[in-house]
């Protein structure tokens, strides 16, 4: 996404020729192909290790730290397979972003009048607000240490990553729409009035 608005900004009178179907779907599918990858290295890892103790996660969903808690046996591995995925997925991911922002940030500081730097950046800051929102909380829950996050506060984490956020997506998207606008706006006004 952060690539599709830096060459719709950067690169306006080319972004057809260079977001062409085939460059979408190579990213698509590279995309679900890492991250099938990587589901099936964490599964080959866990399927190694011995469980014994209580069989219950206590946890919103079954979610790979918390099957580790489970484990009788040595996780250090599966840990630092972890770890190397969050650098290279979730840091490396959230640097290339930056680095796309940050070129859409000087090409909007580029434009000349200030309705138009408005408008681009309000075209950008709801994709810059989820982004924000999902790695800062994703860095939070898998790069801590254990010790600085109680069960709890964990599972509080895990909501706002997995959940919140897909579920905060279409809101901000379409709050760009005006005629999604207009009726949250009707929306508002009615319920205030009752």
């Amino acid at each position: 996404m952060s690539y599709d608005r830096y060459v719709a900004i950067c690169h306006p009178l080319r972004y057809s020729a260079i977001m062409s179907w085939r460059l979408c779907i190579t990213l698509a599918v590279t995309s679900w192909a890492y991250g099938s990858l990587l589901a099936l290295v964490h599964v080959v890892l866990l399927l190694r290790l011995p469980f014994c103790g209580p069989h219950e996660i206590n946890q919103l969903f079954c979610e790979i730290l918390s099957v580790l808690r489970l484990a009788c046996g040595d996780t250090r591995l599966n840990l630092m397979v972890i770890f190397a995925d969050c650098v290279f997925v979730l840091v490396g991911a959230l640097c290339l972003v930056l680095v796309f922002y940050t070129c859409i940030l000087f090409a909007i500081l580029r434009i000349q009048s200030r309705e138009g730097r408005k408008k681009t950046f309000f075209t950008c800051s709801s994709h810059l607000c989820v982004v924000g929102l999902f790695f800062g909380s994703a860095i939070v829950t898998y790069m801590a240490p254990k010790s600085s996050h109680p069960e709890e506060k964990q599972k509080v984490l895990f909501l706002f990553y997995s959940i919140f956020n897909p579920m905060l997506n279409p809101l901000l998207y379409s709050l760009r729409n005006t005629e999604v606008k207009g009726a949250l706006q009707r929306a508002l006004c009615k319920e205030s009035h009752s």
